[in-house]
């Protein structure tokens, strides 16, 4: 018996009244669009953080590993200082035991060598040494931006989560008004307004006339089929992209 009634008040409703409904549906479901294009653009910005994050991570953890490997070139290089210097104490020593003047000769330029062996070594431990420094003040900015950028992940995600609890209930609400309105439509003007919704790019298969434009692909439209419009007499599409037209004033009727 209530399905019954429906259909009567449905099928009572002037073209007037089906207009300012399908109107009505199109904003509630404009709105629901809206709702869910936030949300899915919120987690972006969640998305970028952590991408950062691991990107400094990452850089934190490659200078780490440089420092590492600095030090231990470092501790090569004093080794190869040590040997020069066992060297250079053995050559002098076999300097002291020689017979001739080319055998002093010959273990004074091996002692040269083995000097400018150490300035090299001590040179390029400077070298490694300044350059451990600069990797230090870097990593010592990255950790300093990488606990900001945590902190601002934490809270970036506290308001996420807020705000996609106050999204749902607000869509709820508005599939709820969505579900209503569709009830008191007949069925082949909400069928045809789902078909017109699902091959429009921005989901709008109702829209007025804006300065004699149509409000979805913005072609004109002639004064007199404005007229029919304004009229409510009768459902009428527009020629160029299809879309159900209602004149401007549609949403000041009761």
């Amino acid at each position: 018996m209530a399905k019954a009634n429906k259909s009567a008040e449905v099928a009572d409703m002037s073209i007037a009244e089906k207009l300012k409904a399908l109107y009505d549906l199109q904003l509630v479901d404009t709105a629901i669009d809206k709702i869910r294009i936030l949300r899915g653009e919120l987690p972006l910005e969640v998305q970028d953080l952590e991408d950062e994050i691991e990107g400094l991570q990452t850089r934190v953890s490659k200078y780490d590993d440089d420092i590492e490997n600095l030090n231990k070139s470092i501790n090569g290089k004093k080794q190869e200082i040590q040997n020069a210097l066992e060297l250079i104490k053995k050559y002098e020593e076999q300097q002291n035991n020689v017979r001739n003047n080319r055998e002093y000769d010959s273990l004074s330029k091996e002692i040269e060598f083995q000097t400018l062996e150490i300035e090299l070594c001590e040179k390029r431990i400077r070298e490694f040494t300044a350059q451990i420094e600069e990797k230090k003040v870097v990593i010592g900015e990255s950790r300093g931006v990488l606990e900001e950028r945590k902190l601002d992940l934490e809270n970036k995600n506290k308001e996420l989560d807020d705000i996609i609890d106050d999204t749902k209930k607000e869509e709820e609400v508005m599939e709820k008004k969505s579900a209503t309105l569709e009830g008191i439509i007949e069925s082949r003007l909400t069928t045809a307004y789902k078909k017109i919704r699902g091959n429009a790019r921005n989901g709008l298969a109702v829209v007025p006339v804006e300065r004699d434009a149509c409000g979805g692909c913005f072609n004109k439209i002639p004064p007199q089929r404005q007229l029919d419009i304004a009229s409510r007499k009768k459902i009428i599409v527009c020629e160029y992209c299809g879309r159900i037209l209602v004149d401007s004033k549609i949403s000041e009727a009761v």
